[in-house]
């Protein structure tokens, strides 16, 4: 189990700091708190540097710009999308895909996104809000550890249900296996044999029957 889904200590066992670090991490854990808090950062920069008046030496240096107004806006929408991401959680991708784009318009309008400082805050925070997902409910999780265990149970059973037809079968084949080598052979039946009358030679004519003449 994750430790966002833990239970918690009861209230009269925490401090102070226990209490504010318990609610924190129940609030870090359950939105796109880090990409929300990049996008926040990347906006500084874009709309600080065009109005900053830097002194280099003796010398004051302004930094503002005819997209100055475009900056401004840019950096403002960042830090708004920030907080939404962090309040809203259900436009988080929407909130991720507008902070990718305004990091990306930010380079031409804004001193090249606020000197390189905005671009990889702004990036990499608006993928992590699309690519954030809430953490899956405790019901929804004992739910899938009951299929599991009934699909386990019913894919034993099936099994013990196989191996007893195979046993029964082999039961059946072996008292018949057995008897065969016992078996006698059947007496060859033998044909009918018909003796056929010997037909009498005829005699030739004028031939003299010599038991007559006995």
């Amino acid at each position: 189990m994750s430790s966002a889904l833990a239970p918690y200590r009861p209230a009269e066992h925490e401090n102070p700091a226990q209490w504010v670090r318990r609610v924190f991490r129940t609030f870090r854990r359950t939105r796109p708190f880090y990409g929300g808090l990049l996008a926040m950062i990347a906006g500084l920069p874009i709309m600080y540097f065009p109005y900053a008046k830097l002194s280099l030496g003796g010398m004051t240096v302004a930094m503002a710009t005819t997209g100055g107004a475009g900056a401004l806006i840019i950096g403002v929408l960042l830090i708004v999308l920030g907080l939404t991401a962090w309040f809203q959680p259900a436009v988080r991708i929407f909130a991720g895909i507008a902070t990718i784009l305004l990091t990306l318009v930010s380079i031409p309008v804004s001193n090249l996104g606020g000197f390189g400082l905005a671009i990889l805050p702004g990036l990499i925070g608006g993928g992590l809000m699309v690519s954030w997902a809430p953490l899956p409910e405790p019901a929804a999780q004992t739910a899938a550890k009951g299929r599991r265990r009934r699909r386990g149970k019913d894919g034993a059973e099936d099994a013990a249900a196989g191996n007893a037809v195979a046993q029964s079968v082999a039961a059946e084949a072996a008292p018949a296996a057995e008897a065969e080598p016992g078996v006698e052979a059947a007496p060859a039946v033998e044909a009918p044999t018909t003796k056929l009358p010997a037909q009498a030679v005829p005699q030739q004519a004028g031939a003299v029957d010599q038991e007559e003449a006995r």
